[in-house]
C-alpha cells in the first residue's frame, strides 16, 4: 500500500536538497574563470557593479576593477590607475563599464567625459553608441587623450599626446585627428566635424607610475655551467683572416650644389652639371708580409776531429834569417851590422 505525502517527509527532503544545492553553486563558481584586473579605482561618490576585489595596499582597503566591471561617478571625479602604469580620469556625472582581454582594454562610455593617459600598453580603445576612438602612439611616445560625451549625442575628441582615430561603426568611414587636435563630432557623424572649442574637461591629476617587478635570479643549470667552461678553457686565437669586407671596395661621395625653387617658373632649372663634383675613396692596399718561423726536426751537424800539426807548417825563425827576411824586432846589433854593410859594402 503507497504511503501518504506528509508534510514532515517535505522537510526531509527539502533538509537533504540544501546542501546539494550548496556543492553546486561552490563547483560553478569554482569553474568560472577570474577576471583581468584594470585598475585601483577611487572616487568620493562612485559605484562599482560587475567583477571587483578588494585588496589592502599600504595598509588602506583598495577596489579593484576588473574586467566586465561597471563604473558609475554620481558627481565630482574618479580615477582609474591601471595595473600597467596610466590611469583614466572619469568626471561625473558619468557612467562606462570595462573589458579587459590580451592587453587591450576597451572602456564603453555611456555618458560623461574621461581623460586618459596610456604608456605602451594596454591598447586602449573607447566606444559610444555610434563612434569609436583609438588612441595613437607617435614615436614610441605615450597617449593622452580626452573624450567627453554629452547629454544630446555631441561628441568631443582632443589628442593632447599622441593622435586619435575616430571611426564610425555603422559605415567604417574614419578620420585622424593630429596631436593637439580639438574636434567637436555632432549626431555621430564624421561630415559635421567642426573645432572642439574645448568642449569637455577632466583634470587627470598625479601619475602613479608602477615600480619595475624586481628580478628573481635562477640558479644556473648544468648545462649552462658546462657551456660557460668549455668557454672558459677555450683559447682566444686571434681571426687567421680578419673580416675587412666593409673596407675593399671605393667609397663615392656626390658634392651637388645648393638646390633652388623659383614659385614664378613652371619648370624648374637643373642644377649645372659641373658644379657636381664626384669624390672617390680607396684604400690602398698594404705589402704583404710574410712573419713567422719553420718547425721541424733538428738537423745534427757531423763532428770532425781537428787536423793535426806537423813539424813542417810550424813557421822556422832560423830559416826566415837566412833567406833575408827581416825580423820582425831587430836588435841593435842587427842594425849597425845592416849600416855598416851599406857604408862599406862591395860599391866602395
Amino acid at each position: 500500500m503507497p504511503q501518504k505525502f506528509t508534510p514532515k517527509m517535505f522537510c526531509w527532503l527539502l533538509a537533504a536538497a540544501l546542501p546539494c544545492a550548496g556543492v553546486v553553486a561552490l563547483c560553478a563558481a569554482a569553474d568560472e574563470p577570474v577576471k583581468e584586473p584594470v585598475g585601483i579605482v577611487e572616487g568620493e561618490s562612485i559605484s562599482v557593479q560587475g567583477p571587483m576585489s578588494v585588496s589592502v595596499i599600504d595598509g588602506k582597503v583598495k577596489t579593484v576593477l576588473r574586467s566586465g566591471g561597471e563604473l558609475r561617478v554620481k558627481s565630482g571625479r574618479a580615477t582609474i590607475d591601471l595595473v600597467e602604469g596610466g590611469k583614466i580620469a572619469v568626471c561625473g556625472p558619468a557612467h562606462l563599464s570595462v573589458l579587459k582581454s590580451a592587453g587591450a582594454l576597451t572602456v564603453a562610455l555611456d555618458s560623461g567625459t574621461i581623460h586618459s593617459y596610456v604608456d605602451q600598453e594596454p591598447f586602449l580603445t573607447i566606444y559610444t553608441a555610434l563612434l569609436q576612438a583609438k588612441p595613437l602612439a607617435i614615436g614610441g611616445a605615450p597617449q593622452e587623450t580626452l573624450v567627453s560625451l554629452e547629454a544630446n549625442g555631441g561628441l568631443s575628441v582632443r589628442a593632447i599626446g599622441g593622435a586619435v582615430r575616430i571611426e564610425q561603426q555603422l559605415n567604417g568611414q574614419s578620420i585622424v585627428v593630429p596631436q593637439s587636435g580639438d574636434v567637436f563630432l555632432s549626431n555621430g557623424q564624421l561630415t559635421g566635424m567642426k573645432a572642439g572649442g574645448g568642449h569637455g574637461s577632466c583634470e587627470l591629476g598625479e601619475l602613479k607610475f608602477q615600480p619595475p617587478p624586481p628580478q628573481v635570479s635562477v640558479p644556473a643549470t648544468a648545462e649552462e655551467v658546462k657551456q660557460r667552461h668549455l668557454a672558459d678553457t677555450k683559447p682566444n686565437l686571434p681571426n687567421a683572416r680578419p673580416n675587412s669586407s666593409s673596407d675593399e671596395g671605393p667609397i663615392y661621395q656626390v658634392f651637388l650644389p645648393p638646390m633652388r625653387f623659383d614659385a614664378n617658373l613652371k619648370v624648374q632649372q637643373a642644377p649645372d652639371p659641373n658644379l657636381i663634383v664626384l669624390v672617390r675613396r680607396v684604400r690602398v692596399r698594404p705589402t704583404l708580409i710574410f712573419e713567422g718561423r719553420v718547425e721541424g726536426d733538428a738537423l745534427i751537424a757531423e763532428s770532425r776531429p781537428a787536423a793535426p800539426v806537423t813539424a813542417a807548417s810550424k813557421p822556422n825563425p832560423a830559416l826566415g834569417t837566412a833567406a833575408g827576411v827581416p825580423a820582425t824586432n831587430p836588435t841593435v846589433a842587427d842594425r849597425v851590422r845592416t849600416l855598416w854593410k851599406r857604408m862599406w859594402g862591395p860599391k866602395s
